[in-house]
């Protein structure tokens, strides 16, 4: 095994070389692998928003920090060329250990995208055990769904711009208070992502209850990956979100249904699309949260892969 330098621990903003490494270290990676190397809020973080970047000679890490506690969490990408060599366990060994100096109330955690071996080897190689299995769940685009029911209690519309931002950041921040990534929103993570290029108003459909039209009970965000040189357009139930007070009314399903037949009805050749429009939707689910896991599964979601959190033993 090659001598490995120590990865550099940089506390600031990147600089504008260093992110356009980043940037090409991920393009190559998953090209290579089929599957991102970093999660959005990580790819997010190497321009703005991590508390660490780590550089070595061939990789790439980053930082953030747990919101309200809870662990911080560590991404890491090495170019496909140079795997093999002990840079990987390098850096990840590095970024865990400075990660220590991250606010957090338990043990830094490290995703591993796509469970993919070499990922799988790094971890036993530095003695990391499995703390979280977030699944990637698809289903056919053409497999049949259920008809949308017609409720007379809740009314379903789509997004109507920045007026509606403040009830969906309140619905988010109390759905998912618990949630380490998804939780403790700020009016930035709404900006950031209806000002991407994958955002389509008519893509986010908003729950109000009846008798009180302008308090939000819940939302389904869906989200179109473009096609690639290798892969077709993606659909995804990118976010469902339920406000508490709401539970038990029968809205994660409705909306996540309003938002498959909306896919499913998605013109091919349009904005994000081939001219073979979408053939399968992809969603995200925590491992153990059996309830959703059984809702997916009626709607004909099986399982296709499975991103892993490791952490020191």
């Amino acid at each position: 095994m090659t001598e490995q330098k120590q990865p550099r621990v940089i506390s600031g903003p990147l600089s504008t070389d260093d992110i356009a490494v980043a940037r090409r270290l991920v393009e190559r990676a998953e090209r290579v692998d089929g599957v991102p190397p970093l999660a959005e809020q990580a790819r997010l973080a190497i321009e703005s928003g991590a508390d660490l970047h780590l550089r070595s000679e061939h990789g790439y890490a980053n930082v953030i920090a747990a919101r309200d506690g809870g662990a911080a969490m560590v991404e890491a990408v090495i170019d496909p060329d140079h795997r093999g060599r002990g840079e990987g366990r390098a850096l990840v060994d590095a970024a865990l250990t400075a990660a220590q100096a991250v606010p957090g109330t338990e043990p830094p955690q490290v995703w591993a995208h796509g469970d993919l071996p070499a990922a799988a080897a790094v971890a036993t190689a530095l003695g990391l055990e499995r703390a979280r299995e977030l699944l990637q769940l698809r289903r056919p685009v053409a497999a049949p769904l259920p008809d949308l029911p017609q409720r007379d209690d809740v009314v379903v519309r789509t997004y109507a711009g920045p007026a509606d931002d403040a009830e969906i950041l309140r619905v988010n921040n109390d759905a998912f208070s618990w949630h380490p990534e998804q939780g403790g929103w700020t009016p930035a993570e709404i900006a950031d992502r209806t000002g991407a290029d994958w955002f389509d108003p008519a893509g986010v459909f908003l729950a109000f209850d009846a008798a009180d039209p302008d308090t939000l009970l819940g939302f389904h965000w869906t989200k179109i990956h473009p096609a690639t040189d290798d892969a077709p357009p993606l659909g995804e139930v990118y976010i469902v979100g339920v406000d508490s007070a709401a539970q038990g009314r029968g809205l994660g399903a409705l909306l996540t249904l309003a938002g498959l037949h909306y896919m499913a009805a998605l013109t091919p050749g349009g904005p994000g699309r081939d001219e073979a429009g979408l053939d399968e939707v992809e969603l995200y689910v925590e491992g153990d949260n059996t309830a959703a896991l059984n809702t997916y599964s009626k709607l004909g979601f099986t399982r296709y892969t499975a991103d892993i959190a490791y952490r020191r033993q």
